[in-house]
């Protein structure tokens, strides 16, 4: 299934959402994440140092920003369907189930266990992890 690409901004027009920006924030307010990500996909086709001089924002933050957007874009999704299928015998003479996440590890070793209590086992942990 193909992924809708988000539209691309023009400079112009991150450089109006910016003044627009500018005119209503109150006090000093922080620059919206919305904004500094309008303003990395500007940077990466225009380059950093046009980007940073038409938006007024700070180089090294504009490129601070734009390495965040690209760690973040190319962070692999996870599967969204895993197929689960019973062994054609009722029971598992023995079984090893190993679930791996960004951050941990899981191994699970199971002797003698039926199909049905495999199937079980299997859609408690991905209830749990949803």
């Amino acid at each position: 299934m193909p992924q809708n690409k988000k539209p691309t901004i023009s400079l112009e027009e991150a450089k109006a959402r910016f003044e627009e920006w500018r005119e209503d924030r109150k006090g000093k307010a922080p620059i919206p994440d919305e904004l500094w990500a309008a303003a990395a996909e500007v940077a990466r086709r225009e380059g950093v140092s046009r980007t940073s001089t038409e938006l007024r924002v700070e180089w090294n933050h504009l490129k601070r920003r734009m390495a965040e957007a690209e760690r973040t874009s190319s962070k692999p999704t996870p599967p969204r369907f895993v197929e689960l299928v019973a062994p054609r015998d009722e029971s598992v003479s023995k079984c090893v189930i190993e679930l791996e996440g960004p951050h941990s590890k899981l191994r699970i070793q199971l002797k003698d266990a039926s199909a049905s209590y495999l199937a079980k086992l299997s859609r408690q942990l991905l209830e749990s992890a949803s």
